[in-house]
């Protein structure tokens, strides 16, 4: 079975080479099967590539078609599984992606607050090798508390 994209559905419809199309259950999703007034059949493939598209909801379907001038069609679902639905990783992936911005903004907005109120600060700036020199001074002292107890 031969593969076209909305791009060539569209055009081979407005050229009346398209007699009629099925809105297919296939597992856990819905695939749409173009026949063309050559005989030929075609399934409604993905953008880049000749993999069938998938519609886990068949009002998406119908919306797709109804924008490329189709309005008339048929509907089998005998094949239709909604257990077997699949989990579509791209929604999932955004859903990550746009949680991990959300997160990362906040982050770096706490991160420029804390930025800003250090530069304001008005005390004077101690030295590096001061801090260090504390902090190595610290951890001995606590080190040594606990050789203490043992």
């Amino acid at each position: 079975m031969q593969s076209m994209t909305i791009e060539q559905l569209r055009a081979a419809s407005n050229a009346g080479g398209v007699s009629g199309v099925t809105l297919k259950g296939q597992g856990g999703a819905f695939l749409v099967q173009i026949d063309t007034r050559s005989g030929s059949c075609a399934v409604l493939s993905k953008a880049r590539s000749t993999e069938p598209r998938r519609f886990g909801n068949p009002l998406a379907a119908l919306n797709v078609l109804r924008d490329i001038g189709i309005t008339v069609g048929q509907f089998d679902s005998s094949e239709y599984d909604p257990a077997d639905k699949e989990l579509d990783a791209g929604n999932r992936g955004r859903a990550d992606a746009m949680r991990q911005a959300h997160e990362a903004a906040a982050y770096n907005q706490w991160l420029a607050a804390e930025i800003q109120e250090a530069i304001d600060d008005p005390r004077a700036s101690v030295p590096h090798d001061e801090v260090m020199a504390r902090m190595d001074a610290r951890i001995a002292r606590h080190k040594g508390a606990g050789a203490k107890r043992a």
